[in-house]
């Protein structure tokens, strides 16, 4: 009878120091590249959210002022308000941002903004109205979905959206506006879309 005696090393094998700091190392670089693009793409896609909220909230307050007998050619976006879900009316003249290229938006007296209670805000148009009553007039509001003006003109997360909603209740974004709408802030029919007025961070889908 043979027995057969396995030699087990004293000391196991395992990472050295060296090899455990090399490894960390690498995580470090890879979170370093990771982390910011998917916390990036979770706020946009609450941002796309919020304007679809904001969006289907501007339809049904249109709705309701169709109902009750309000809308006519001279109708404002501001006019919308009493059929809104909002937490604050603002003239306080603070800055917010606007489509991606714009100027930015001055929530005062004449343009008021409204507060949202997720803390987005809606700029509103009241220079213009829609100032006749075909399926290509339209009225305007602006969405910065956090409520703070950037200070850039470059497309960026924070960057707002555009809505143009037509006398016929039809809405859409600026940069998909129908060909020859019209404003009466400029009393003419020359509105054309534009792509590079949407966010990249807005989509209907």
């Amino acid at each position: 009878m043979f027995c057969y005696f396995l030699k087990i090393p004293k000391h196991p094998a395992g990472f050295t120091l060296a090899e455990l700091l090399i490894s960390l190392a690498i995580l470090g670089v890879i979170a370093t590249f990771t982390i910011p693009k998917i916390l990036s793409t979770q706020q946009n896609g609450q941002y796309n959210a919020e304007a679809k909220e904001v969006a289907a909230m501007i339809s049904g307050a249109y709705q309701q002022a169709q109902l009750a007998g309000s809308v006519d050619a001279n109708t404002k976006s501001g006019d919308l308000t009493p059929y809104m879900n909002y937490l604050k009316y603002d003239t306080s003249g603070i800055l917010i941002d606007s489509h991606p290229g714009g100027d930015s938006r001055t929530c005062d007296a004449v343009n008021p903004c409204i507060w949202l209670h997720g803390g987005g805000v809606i700029w509103l148009q009241n220079l213009s109205s829609f100032g006749g009553v075909t399926n290509n007039h339209m009225i305007e509001f602006t969405f910065d979905p956090d409520g703070a003006y950037s200070g850039s003109s470059a497309d960026s997360p924070g960057k707002a959206v555009q809505f143009s909603l037509y006398y016929n209740g039809f809405l859409t974004t600026r940069g998909k506006v129908k060909p020859s709408s019209c404003d009466s802030l400029y009393s003419s029919c020359t509105i054309n879309p534009n792509p590079a007025y949407d966010p990249s961070w807005f989509s209907w889908q």
